[in-house]
């Protein structure tokens, strides 16, 4: 007997409504594709390729969208990763115009998903890019000026620090950037409903039916406990929880855990005087705070990365005073649900996509470092076009980036990390 692995006690779990339960596998299967992870990444993966034509299994180790797709912060916001002009000398000036309209595109991409298949998932448009410092707020300046010029077609607007409060009722910031083109929206009913989906075009999916070994070939296999999936290509989407599936690639992604806590409903009145345009909002702060509204009027509260692969004890105690330092005048508000779960993090904060060197019928992408309610879906799409067509140019783009293995080996690893980002606050304390 398999014992179910359920999702995290989270909100979104508590609110995601009747979720289909697909079987193990059982049996020996044979397709033109096998993808491994039941994230973004997979069931998109999996729906683009089934969408081609193309015949597709997907393993789920746990349960469909148990990993930060079915319990990140829900934001969906422009943007690849961090200042992609820096890549310039891999991919050119024409490589980084690509991706600076891939993180715009991206989104577009989810709109479109959402919208032309009746996703329920709660989706809200606006979010405001908090400044902490002076310094920040007058970076928004150029930020704007530069979505002009990519023709970026949704409202912006710089809101200063004496209108900040008509943004988020909170004296911590020094101004920010609304972009009513980002947004944001709840990610396990997201996940589902493309996973729903994937079904529907044909996809066979199987959960708590871990990898647990990859025999290479121009067949590759795949085994797991019930059986053993053969395919001419195989996608792994397993991000943050690879582990030692692939070590070629687990080495180039640090887990690190990221912390949620939602409070009680609040009312309409006091949601609203929170956050009065129901906007997503996230800091720039090294160890970053996002939060917003759900739909049933709670401040969902996240942020506190952690690298040294420990939890909080106590997560709603851990998280309560970040909350509290932004809206003091929750102090007596009850925390409905916390949770905790691993994001994957670079070491240049770029996304992974591309496939092995020594098995090219092995596709990946991996470590979206906080940008993967929309990249994942942008590079699904790439991924099946690869695999489709022989050719992608985005694909391409993006597999020109070199990463690093991240040093110390798998005991190592964290607390190395773990210690250069202590060093960056302290920085960031010192102003």
């Amino acid at each position: 007997m398999v014992m179910h692995s359920e999702h995290a006690r989270s909100y979104y779990a508590a609110t995601a409504g009747q979720m289909l339960e697909y079987p193990c596998l059982g049996e020996g299967l044979v397709a033109d594709v096998c993808v491994i992870g039941g994230g973004f990444t997979g069931v998109n993966t999996a729906l683009e390729l089934a969408a081609r034509g193309l015949s597709v299994v997907l393993l789920e180790g746990r349960r469909i969208g148990w990993g930060a797709s079915g319990r990140n912060g829900g934001q969906l916001i422009r943007g690849i990763g961090h200042a992609v002009d820096g890549f310039a000398r891999y991919v050119g000036n024409d490589g980084v115009r690509y991706l600076e309209q891939a993180g715009i595109e991206s989104v577009a991409l989810v709109r479109e998903r959402i919208e032309s298949n009746g996703i329920d998932c709660d989706l809200r448009w606006g979010f405001c890019e908090l400044a902490n410092t002076p310094a920040q707020f007058a970076a928004f300046a150029e930020e704007q000026r530069w979505l002009g010029e990519m023709g970026y077609i949704h409202e912006t607007r710089i809101v200063g620090p004496a209108q900040i409060r008509q943004v988020v009722n909170s004296d911590q910031y020094a101004g920010g950037l609304v972009d009513m083109g980002s947004g944001h929206l709840h990610p396990l009913r997201l996940v589902l409903g493309e996973a729903r989906l994937a079904q529907a075009q044909g996809v066979r999916i199987f959960e708590n039916s871990p990898a647990l070994e990859i025999i290479h070939g121009s067949t590759v296999q795949v085994r797991c406990a019930g059986g053993t999936v053969r395919a001419g290509h195989l996608v792994l989407g397993c991000n943050a929880h690879l582990d030692d599936l692939e070590p070629r690639l687990s080495g180039k992604v640090l887990p690190a855990g990221s912390y949620i806590i939602t409070t009680e409903p609040l009312g309409a009145e006091l949601a609203a005087s929170l956050i009065p345009q129901n906007l997503a909002l996230c800091d720039q702060k090294v160890g970053l705070d996002y939060y917003r509204l759900t739909a049933d009027n709670r401040l969902l509260f996240g942020g506190a990365c952690h690298y040294s692969g420990r939890d909080p004890a106590d997560i709603g105690a851990y998280m309560r005073p970040k909350m509290l330092k932004v809206f003091p005048q929750l102090a007596n508000v009850r925390l409905d649900y916390q949770w905790g779960g691993m994001i994957g993090i670079t070491a240049n904060r770029f996304p992974q996509v591309g496939r092995l060197s020594q098995y090219p019928n092995v596709y990946y992408a991996q470590g979206y470092s906080g940008h993967g309610v929309n990249v994942t879906h942008w590079t699904a799409k790439l991924l099946a076009e690869a695999i489709h067509a022989g050719h992608s140019h985005g694909f391409d783009v993006f597999s020109k980036v070199p990463h690093m293995t991240f040093p110390g080996g798998k005991a190592l690893r964290s607390p190395l990390l773990a210690l250069g980002m202590a060093w960056y606050r302290l920085k960031e304390i010192l102003g």
